[in-house]
């Protein structure tokens, strides 16, 4: 076979591996993956706090409503689970979410879906940066792209977690925060300098362990329906999280 027609034939198959994908996907409103904190800082019972906070939130009728009030009525969301650098796992694969029993489908996988990672320190940099790679292997293509970290701590192994935030915004993501603030006090205003990004970001924080199963439902209505300020296009040019973050 002539070199011509190799390049020929890697050239037309290259197209359909990318094509492929594109034909598969469905338009949602939301892409949305959830990266959840299992470092060492967090026990089992703290663990299953916002586990459990999810659950409830996924099964909220407000929630359900703001899905819901979308153009396309639905939304796509994974859920991680990350701790250092190179520990990150998809606990629960890309899930189309659109109407109570989707919803429902979802909130009972988080309740199903045990701890996969104990320890190796806290890797924000390391959890965005997964996140960003999970995004072009959901079947569903949102017209919004967000990463939702969670965590009760500040980024203490890896590269630092400002350098993840700027390269995923600049690839057009938006990064919220969901902070706890039972071991670090400041964890939410460390969350603003150096964590969110993209249009519209904003952080939620929740006070205790106790208290996340509210934040969270709150978060995720304020980023299902984009309830939050946008107007800038990059966090190096005007940071989103030095604006007032939205009413706990």
């Amino acid at each position: 076979m002539s070199i011509n027609l190799v390049r020929a034939a890697a050239a037309t198959l290259l197209a359909l591996c990318l094509a492929a994908p594109l034909a598969a996907q469905t338009a949602v409103d939301l892409q949305l993956v959830l990266a959840v904190d299992a470092s060492g800082s967090v026990d089992e019972q703290r663990f299953e706090l916002q586990k459990q906070g999810y659950v409830a939130a996924f099964r909220d009728p407000q929630v359900l409503s703001a899905i819901r009030a979308g153009p396309h009525r639905a939304i796509a969301v994974t859920m991680m689970q990350w701790t250092g650098p190179a520990l990150q796992v998809q606990v629960v694969p890309w899930t189309l979410i659109r109407d109570r029993a989707s919803a429902e489908v979802f909130a009972t996988a988080i309740q199903n879906t045990p701890r996969q990672l104990f320890g190796g320190g806290t890797s924000i940099s390391g959890a965005i940066d997964h996140a960003a790679h999970l995004m072009p292997d959901s079947p569903h293509q949102g017209a919004r792209r967000v990463i939702d970290v969670s965590g009760d701590g500040s980024n203490n192994r890896g590269r630092p977690a400002e350098q993840a935030r700027d390269e995923a915004v600049t690839a057009g993501l938006v990064i919220n925060g969901l902070p706890i603030l039972s071991l670090e006090p400041d964890l939410d205003r460390y969350y603003r300098d150096y964590v969110i990004g993209g249009p519209g970001a904003f952080v939620i924080a929740a006070k205790s362990y106790d208290t996340f199963a509210d934040a969270i439902r709150k978060k995720l209505i304020i980023e299902i329906a984009e309830l939050a300020t946008v107007g800038h296009t990059s966090p190096l040019a005007e940071p989103a999280w030095r604006r007032a973050e939205p009413a706990r």
